[in-house]
């Protein structure tokens, strides 16, 4: 396993096992298969109604705390500093743990500053041992950088080799803030799993198209978090770090960048109205 060091100091796993969309009852046998196959940091949000699973699955596993890093994220119906608060004590209570190894803010809407000062308290209370932020575009991650008390140590955004978010990595490195994909195979969008490139690049290394893609994003810098269900899958995603993409091969892959989402904007309208119907 490699690691990334965030600008705190905290060690971080490169490659993690994210639950979004486990349904909550597959959630604690699914997170017993990763840890079973070797991930040490899992991935899960207020808004998955997966914490509990997670916690169960830990608690059962047999290895020590602080063998996992745990992820969680403040979800915006509980924005506000308050609320937030409340939120993160709750979240802590259902992964059955005293503290959460990364907080996030899981979307830039509703009273995100709030929301940060609560995880900044909670950082300095010992709760968190690292806080960040999700799916914050440039402009608003310069905005809640420049008030913050303590700078962020990741923001997790949308990126695969179709939005390899180019530009918010220039941001993000004047901050020494870590990017995390969420999204790595793009939901098998634009026909990734059947991509000529990814194709043929990963049979030079007797690789598949996911193994080739999270590759790319590692050798990136990127820290991913891939889900799935079914053990056979999660091994093939544990398993690329035993080969290396040459630089003929990165760039190959670096030219399939669209820098547009595969999903949605936050900037369009019918997006920021249905993140704030969630609010009310």
């Amino acid at each position: 396993m490699d690691y990334v060091t965030l600008n705190n100091g905290v060690r971080m796993p490169q490659l993690g096992y994210g639950v979004y969309q486990v349904a909550a009852a597959e959630t604690e046998r699914c997170v017993a298969d990763a840890i079973r196959v070797g991930y040490r940091s899992i991935d899960t949000a207020q808004a998955y109604g997966n914490e509990h699973g997670v916690g169960d699955a830990w608690r059962k596993s047999g290895i020590s705390r602080d063998e996992l890093f745990l992820t969680t994220k403040v979800w915006i119906a509980n924005a506000g500093e308050k609320k937030a608060a409340a939120s993160i004590d709750a979240s802590l209570q259902a992964l059955q743990t005293d503290y959460v190894d990364l907080l996030l803010i899981h979307q830039p809407f509703g009273d995100y500053y709030g929301t940060y000062r609560a995880m900044e308290k909670a950082y300095r209370d010992g709760k968190v041992r690292a806080i960040g932020v999700s799916n914050f575009y440039p402009d608003r991650f310069i905005d809640l950088t420049t008030f913050a008390e303590v700078t962020p140590a990741v923001n997790q955004v949308e990126t695969h080799v179709f939005q390899q978010q180019k530009v918010a990595r220039e941001v993000l490195a004047k901050h020494h803030t870590q990017i995390e994909s969420w999204g790595p195979f793009a939901e098998g969008r634009n026909q990734m799993f059947t991509n000529p490139v990814l194709t043929e690049i990963g049979a030079k290394y007797g690789k598949t198209v996911a193994q080739t893609a999270l590759r790319f994003l590692l050798q990136s810098g990127v820290v991913v978090i891939p889900k799935s269900v079914h053990v056979k899958r999660m091994e093939e995603n544990f398993h690329v770090f035993d080969f290396t993409l040459n630089e003929d091969d990165m760039a190959a892959i670096a030219a399939l960048d669209t820098a547009e989402s595969a999903f949605f904007s936050h900037y369009e309208p019918e997006t920021v109205e249905w993140f704030m119907s969630l609010m009310r």
